[in-house]
């Protein structure tokens, strides 16, 4: 559900409680007495109901500094995650309830001049202040997030849990939600059929693989993905090509099974924690920040990602029908590709400080040890040879450029 449709709920559902919820006080008769008089009860409730509407002022704006400041500090593409925020519109949606229930409740007292206030109804417009009110102690707790300690640790969370969901599946035989490895690839025959993206630009969010292999097996034929996740698809791009089969593939099916949107997404792509991971390291390296520290725990977070993605099988991109028949090929990122997404940009614009550099050496030692003889050590190496090459053209005496080739998790902590 689209989350600025919670608002909207709330305020719904407390204008047709507040139309209700009075009429049946008043139908009923029931005996309840608030001991207050009618321009008492009034008075709270019109207090409620303006004080409701200063404090929903409070809150846009409070909404507006977040997204800015995550987007100018952190990374425009981490701003998603406050402009999406359910916490926020669940606030909103109870400031609104609270406002348009205290009105329309204040409308019932003294209705008539009868005297009479509806007791249920005014109470349950002083609980539903309490309520925003803990509503507005948990927005601003959620503030904290804003820390770049907790954004980090937010961000590597998510890099975790994509890969212990994509990667250890491939590991385990299957791909994603689907299928499984095919142990021979003979040829599928020429092209049959290519479908090209029409509409507005769009990123790759994921791929149905078990509807891909179904249509795949279906048709006789083979499905090779040409768009990656996270890439951006533009108007008449190649999106996948059909080889083989018998007869046509349904368009509009493969078109719901590669789904796009506006924005990259966790979603199937353990490159874009990474990206974000990188974005706010750079952005702490520039000149105009001179933050390397920060790029230091970004560099934290990075580097624990790489080490679980070099314990698992990286995905091929090959996939399989239940009868080890090869039918869909996507392309996926190798070991050098995540290695240079890690470290390339941040090697680039961290040259210049000792800390980052240190720190560069202490993520691609620790990688080299935990790799030991396999065949991803050679790019570890080979990137550790690009970093020391880093070191020694670099503007720094030789003092300096001795430092800077000490390991330190730390950046500058302690020589070890």
């Amino acid at each position: 559900m689209p989350v600025w449709l919670i608002p909207m709920i709330y305020t719904v559902v407390s204008l047709v409680c507040a139309t209700a919820l009075p009429r049946i006080e008043y139908g009923l008769a029931l005996p309840f007495d608030l001991g207050i008089s009618a321009s008492a009860a009034l008075a709270v409730l019109s207090s409620i109901a303006s004080g409701m509407m200063a404090l929903t002022g409070i809150v846009f704006s409070i909404a507006f500094v977040m997204l800015q400041f995550s987007a100018v500090t952190y990374s425009p593409r981490f701003a998603n995650r406050f402009a999406r925020d359910p916490v926020l519109f669940h606030a909103l949606g109870i400031f609104f309830a609270t406002f348009t229930y205290s009105l329309a409740a204040a409308a019932w007292s003294d209705r008539g001049g009868s005297g009479q206030v509806p007791a249920v109804s005014a109470l349950v417009a002083v609980a539903l202040l309490f309520v925003s009110l803990m509503a507005f102690g948990l927005l601003m707790r959620r503030l904290g997030d804003l820390q770049i300690t907790n954004t980090l640790r937010y961000i590597g969370d998510q890099g975790r849990a994509i890969i212990g969901q994509t990667l250890a599946t491939s590991a385990q035989g299957s791909a994603g939600r689907g299928g499984s490895r095919a142990v021979e690839a003979p040829s599928p025959g020429a092209v049959t059929q290519i479908l090209r993206h029409a509409g507005p630009p769009g990123y790759v969010q994921r791929y149905d693989i078990p509807a891909l292999i179904g249509l795949a097996q279906g048709a006789g034929a083979r499905i090779k993905v040409e768009c990656a996740v996270g890439d951006m698809m533009m108007d008449g791009s190649v999106m996948l090509r059909v080889l083989g089969g018998a007869g046509t593939v349904p368009e509009t099916a493969l078109r719901k099974a590669v789904r796009l949107g506006s924005d990259r997404t966790f979603e199937q792509d353990p490159k874009y924690p990474i990206r974000l991971l990188v974005d706010i390291a750079i952005k702490a390296l520039s000149p105009a920040i001179n933050d390397p520290t920060t790029a230091v725990q970004a560099l934290d977070q990075i580097e624990d990602l790489l080490r679980r993605l070099a314990r698992h099988d990286l995905a091929d991109g090959r996939l399989a029908d239940a009868e080890g028949v090869l039918r869909v090929v996507f392309p996926t990122p190798d070991w050098d590709d995540y290695l240079a997404l890690a470290f390339d940009e941040i090697r680039v614009f961290g040259a210049t400080s000792v800390q980052v550099m240190r720190r560069l050496r202490s993520a691609l030692r620790g990688l080299a040890e935990l790799v030991g003889e396999s065949d991803r050590a050679e790019g570890v190496q080979r990137y550790l040879e690009h970093v020391d090459a880093a070191i020694e053209n670099s503007a720094f005496d030789e003092r300096d450029r001795a430092a800077a080739r000490q390991e330190d998790p730390q950046g500058l902590g302690l020589t070890r």
